[in-house]
């Protein structure tokens, strides 16, 4: 009998947390030759998430908690629940339901097929503002083309995969985490599961317009340096244009006599390459910042309580 682990990043999730565990715990009970372990990651809720994971792993040897000392994010969240992990298969899935846990048994029948991993990708976007979609989707292209890593639009953190991928994973040690990017550079072979999108059954999303925004550019900048190069051939192109320009002055000045002096132009040139200069150095700030982070190397998260046994931590 094959092992399989869930994990589930959860942030003030003390509302459901019990109804996810027993839905998804009747489904995989249903499914034959696999043993289900539970893995909750409390990403330092401020409600009673704890102790509702308290309680169940006092119901059920089957759940297993990571506490953290503090919010560290979902991304740290994930890396905590796949090194602790060490089933045959490891599972990533939301707290809210929205990835559909029918899926579980498409999954394992791909893993039987072969696959190193079988991942969730959304047919539409409903229930989200049109405005968050559009981005989201110029995101995923902007990303296709300016990097070597594939992103599937709509992909989901909804997976499972092999340990053997696991282990790839969990060697890309990074602090600035961009997963989506992490799961698409350490290869392997993919199937792919489409499903229309689900409303959480409790709940609202953690995510804000602002903090998805940062995401998005966190992954860009982990995964290319595209934006550095363009902003090279941006200042190589105005460079080029001021010295045909300037050249034109001085032959218009020789032929025709001293021009008349254009204040405006010379103040929108001046506003145009001090905001063009200030962008570029911001976005080298940004690649410095993370280069900042990684040197400094604090860990990923910090453990402050789990029901783990110390002889199975992180083998």
């Amino acid at each position: 009998m094959k092992e399989i682990d869930i994990i589930v990043p959860c942030y003030n999730e003390e509302e459901g947390i019990e109804y996810f565990y027993q839905t998804v715990k009747q489904l995989v009970s249903e499914i034959k030759n696999y043993a289900f372990t539970f893995i909750f990651v409390n990403d330092g809720s401020v409600d009673g998430t704890l102790c509702k994971l308290r309680s169940l792993a006092g119901k059920d040897s089957a759940v297993k908690y990571l506490s953290f000392s503090r919010n560290f994010g979902k991304e740290a969240a994930m890396y905590a629940g796949l090194e602790y992990s060490s089933g045959d298969y490891a599972v990533i899935m939301d707290a809210d339901l929205q990835d559909d846990p029918l899926l579980l048994t498409e999954m394992t029948k791909a893993m039987e097929e072969g696959y190193d991993c079988c991942a969730t990708r959304r047919m539409d976007r409903k229930g989200e503002p049109r405005i968050r979609s559009w981005f989201a989707r110029r995101f995923y292209r902007l990303m296709n083309r300016f990097t070597d890593v594939e992103l599937i639009d709509g992909a989901r953190d909804y997976r499972m995969m092999t340990r053997q991928m696991v282990q790839a994973i969990l060697k890309v040690r990074e602090r600035e985490r961009f997963s989506k990017g992490i799961f698409g550079w350490v290869g392997f072979r993919y199937k792919w599961l489409e499903y229309t999108n689900r409303e959480r059954v409790y709940g609202t999303t953690k995510w804000s317009f602002w903090s998805l925004f940062r995401y998005a550019v966190g992954g860009i900048v982990a995964f290319s340096t595209m934006p550095l190069k363009l902003f090279m051939a941006l200042g190589g192109g105005i460079s080029v244009c001021a010295l045909l320009f300037m050249m034109y002055k001085i032959i218009k000045t020789l032929v025709l006599g001293v021009d008349v002096p254009g204040y405006a132009s010379i103040v929108v040139l001046i506003t145009f390459l001090g905001g063009m200069n200030l962008f570029a150095t911001g976005m080298v700030g940004l690649y410095l910042g993370n280069v900042y982070s990684e040197v400094k190397k604090r860990p990923i998260y910090i453990l402050r309580e789990s029901n783990f046994d110390e002889r199975k931590e992180k083998q």
